[in-house]
């Protein structure tokens, strides 16, 4: 781990020989973590989409409820199909990732799928799905984050200072500028903020220069009043969300209408909230558009109330201070960057879901992760769990220089028995002057020092 990182993630250098987390290991805590948010989000998807129906028989357990339910179901599905995928991710070096040959070829993967679903249909003002069998689909811009963590980990960490010349900040522009660009082509504004916030974080974490990083933050400040302007001319709802979420008091009953009513059902939750599977509630009649989707903490808040709200934000906060302390203890800066990488764009979606269902945020289309409901989101966050679960499992160790110093040997006393005898030798190796030879040594004449050469004619 470079210092400049280690002095932004909290002072003093680890020592890599004496910490357990620096050492290679597969870290129980964040999966059992992850596993723990997931299966909180099929009960939540569950919760969110259950309605009863007359014609059948009474449930009463909570597997039925979820077989019976056609969100629920599907989300339990795609959480039966993750172990394979983090197997998949785990199966490969991370360092092998790592090699420009499989960096590009992913980034470019992900940049094709990206303009294959920009010719699609659009589904609600985006084009931003492939269909597949079972009218199930795919969003190629969950798959883009991952692609974009590795390529610009890749290039992050092939020198110290990264972003020193031109070229190597046309590069890493080119590598941001191609998957934001064309996911805001397809419509979507929620997943280019995303991109754009991990890669910030990972650029501070590289070590870059913060003159360069001032220069970027500019650039981006520059460019937003054209953001604005093509939101603005494209027609977009986004730039009405953004405006209510601006000046409320101004904006249409419509715009706010699902943000307000996801309000109205976080507060209504109380203290414990109204229970699970509860006719008559605000997601039960949906008051809430997209509470099993984008909206799902509103749903969370009004069925488990403050209590289920503090334990889900409780559980995400565990998840990423756990991460951040593995990317301090990564000695590997390609690995290292990968964690930060995946944290970030947790941390973010995990803020944005939050926010926006109690109004700290305008609405954009982020998921909660391993809450909401879809295959893409669930299916690329247990990928970059693996990653991370990938990078301490096989990150490479620090070498004998890079060592801790060795401590100062312990002094060994002598046996109690002996003590006296030492003492004793120390007396007697110490010499003694007769009397006489010390009067003499008394009356010897000292040398006076003058100015100049020592004199000693005078004596």
């Amino acid at each position: 781990m470079n210092a400049r990182a280690s002095s932004l993630f909290g002072g003093k250098a680890v020592s890599h020989t004496s910490n357990r987390l620096a050492k290679q290991h597969f870290d129980i805590q964040l999966c059992v973590l992850t596993y723990t948010l997931a299966i909180f989000g099929v009960i939540a998807v569950t919760a969110a989409t259950y309605v009863t129906q007359s014609s059948t028989p009474e449930v009463t357990t909570l597997f039925a409820r979820i077989t019976q339910s056609y969100y629920g179901r599907w989300q339990g599905i795609f959480l039966l199909i993750s172990p394979l995928v983090m197997a998949g991710v785990l199966a490969i070096d991370y360092r092998f990732l790592g090699t420009g040959l499989f960096a590009n070829a992913l980034f470019i993967g992900a940049c094709a799928l990206l303009l294959l679903a920009y010719t699609s249909e659009a589904f609600r003002g985006v084009q931003g799905w492939i269909s597949l069998i079972w009218e199930r689909t795919v969003q190629p811009a969950e798959l883009a984050k991952l692609a974009i963590i590795i390529r610009l980990a890749q290039r992050l960490s092939k020198k110290d200072k990264p972003l020193s010349g031109v070229w190597d900040f046309i590069r890493m522009g080119m590598i941001v500028a191609i998957p934001v660009g064309i996911i805001l082509l397809q419509g979507e504004m929620g997943s280019a903020v995303v991109i754009l916030f991990f890669v910030m974080a990972m650029i501070i974490i590289a070590g870059v220069d913060a003159r360069v990083i001032l220069g970027i933050l500019l650039a981006a400040g520059a460019m937003t009043p054209l953001l604005v302007m093509y939101m603005q001319r494209s027609g977009s709802y986004r730039f009405e969300r953004l405006l209510a979420f601006i000046d409320p008091a101004s904006a249409s009953s419509d715009v706010t209408y699902q943000q307000r009513n996801a309000q109205i059902a976080v507060g209504s939750g109380g203290a414990m909230g109204q229970g699970l599977f509860q006719d008559g509630s605000l997601s039960s009649l949906n008051f809430v558009p997209e509470d099993y989707t984008d909206f799902i903490f509103s749903s969370i808040g009004e069925t488990m109330g403050f209590a289920g709200c503090a334990a889900l934000l409780t559980l995400y906060l565990l998840l990423v201070v756990r991460m951040i302390i593995l990317a301090i203890n990564t000695h590997d800066k390609f690995g290292q960057l990968i964690i930060v990488g995946v944290a970030t764009m947790l941390m973010f979606h995990i803020y944005q879901g939050v926010g926006m269902c109690v109004g700290l945020m305008p609405v954009m289309g982020i998921p909660l992760p391993f809450v909401s409901y879809g295959g893409s989101n669930l299916t690329v966050n247990m990928a970059g769990i693996a990653l991370v679960l990938n990078v301490t499992l096989r990150k490479p160790q620090p070498t004998h220089a890079e060592a801790p110093a060795a401590t100062r040997p312990r002094r060994i006393k002598p046996p109690r028995g002996n003590r006296g005898a030492e003492r004793a030798a120390k007396r007697v190796a110490a010499p003694v002057l007769p009397a006489q030879a010390r009067t003499a040594d008394a009356r010897a004449p000292r040398v006076r020092q003058e100015a100049g050469p020592m004199r000693l004619d005078r004596y």
